[in-house]
């Protein structure tokens, strides 16, 4: 399965929309998660029209979308165990608190941070696709393709 995974996105207060090159980058793939910061459901239904969409609340979602979204989700995707939150708390310490909020996952898909992260190690890859619309110290808009066949993972940044 090709999974598209975006992050802060904050629509529309840094775009109009969802960008086109996000468009071009996630053709094709199977399922697209969207971990928070959304802010408006324009944003969701425009990445629905794409592929079937997974999202969790963010911090600055507006009250309609944070009542409608889970804080955290889990879901089995192509045979391996995804974990989604928003915040998944400072850099220190990031991978055993994931561990202890998602116990068994393979890969725990966050945001928050804007900062892109791709680490895999010791069972548990962690995943922040940074922020396709507005990186800050990031310096560069990007979401992430999550690839999962036959129980393997991987994950590959890509600037938008």
């Amino acid at each position: 399965m090709r999974v598209g995974v975006l992050s802060d996105t904050h629509i529309p207060s840094r775009a109009p929309g969802i960008p086109s090159r996000v468009a071009e980058v996630f053709e094709g793939v199977d399922l697209i998660l969207h971990a928070g910061d959304v802010s408006v459901r324009a944003a969701l239904d425009d990445l629905a029209a794409l592929a079937p969409v997974h999202a969790v609340a963010g911090n600055i979602d507006d009250a309609a979308l944070q009542a409608a979204l889970p804080v955290q989700l889990r879901l089995d995707i192509g045979g391996v165990t995804v974990g989604m939150v928003h915040d998944s708390g400072p850099s220190k310490g990031r991978r055993e608190r994931m561990r202890r909020r998602f116990p068994g996952v393979r890969v725990v898909v966050y945001g928050h941070s804007h900062m892109p992260v791709v680490e895999d190690r010791d069972g548990l890859m962690l995943l922040n696709p940074g922020s396709a619309c507005d990186p800050r110290q990031a310096k560069v808009p990007t979401v992430a393709i999550l690839e999962i066949a036959g129980g393997d993972v991987s994950a590959e940044l890509v600037v938008v």
